[in-house]
């Protein structure tokens, strides 16, 4: 089964997430949290990717506060109109979307039963919170955050992990300087840290920044360590 549904925040705020089933009995969860393009066509294959491989798939709408039915490409006008979107949800009150990820977790913890694990992945501001959830929300078994647009503030950098944690970053990546991810892994000694010869974006085969090689690495790391935390 592939298709949306409808999740309730713990405010009651009611927003959209597209799930994946997988074929059996789910080995665990992946909530897969979307760049500033929302849930589009990348952001449902990867669920497929991870429903493939077992895994219950759950990609909730994390623009939903500020604007409903997001599903853009990679032009420069859909990146203006994505980074517009992102510092709107990132300018809501505290705690902002984050009791939409917990939501999104909670679904995908209740599906499984009390056997099942949730791990999260997200992608640019989806790695960002990502990295985020992995520090303030609950039920997480690991956390990976790619090329998290943020992560290497001082403010983001001061966190605290409450799960284990893989990190994607580019090195070529202009958006998040190669020293900020060094200053970070520096800082968080019990977090994995993965630098690839890549720009930002390069898992996305729908971006020009696409590398195979790399997106083809870090998925395979990506497997393995929630193969170790939510098995």
């Amino acid at each position: 089964m592939a298709g949306f549904i409808k999740l309730t925040s713990a405010d009651g705020f009611v927003f959209p997430a597209w799930v994946v089933e997988p074929v059996g009995k789910p080995v665990g969860a992946v909530v897969v949290l979307q760049e500033i393009f929302g849930v589009n066509a990348h952001i449902r294959e990867v669920t497929e990717v991870y429903a493939a491989k077992g895994y219950l798939a759950v990609a909730p709408a994390t623009f939903h506060r500020v604007k409903q039915g997001v599903e853009m490409g990679y032009t420069p006008d859909d990146i203006a109109a994505g980074i517009a979107l992102k510092a709107a949800v990132e300018g809501l009150p505290a705690p902002g979307v984050l009791p939409d990820i917990q939501a999104a977790i909670d679904y995908a913890a209740q599906t499984l039963g009390m056997s099942g694990k949730v791990g999260l992945v997200g992608y640019c501001w989806g790695g960002l919170l990502t990295w985020r959830a992995a520090c303030l929300l609950k039920g997480i078994s690991a956390s990976v955050p790619y090329y998290g647009g943020g992560m290497t503030t001082p403010l983001e950098v001061a966190r605290q992990p409450q799960c284990p944690v893989l990190c994607h970053f580019g090195e070529q990546d202009h958006a998040i300087p190669l020293e900020g991810v060094r200053a970070f892994a520096r800082a968080q000694a019990g977090v994995e840290v993965q630098v690839y010869p890549a720009q930002h974006g390069f898992n996305c085969d729908h971006r020009g920044s696409y590398d195979a090689t790399a997106a083809a690495l870090a998925l395979e790391r990506t497997l393995a360590f929630f193969a170790r935390h939510l098995a």
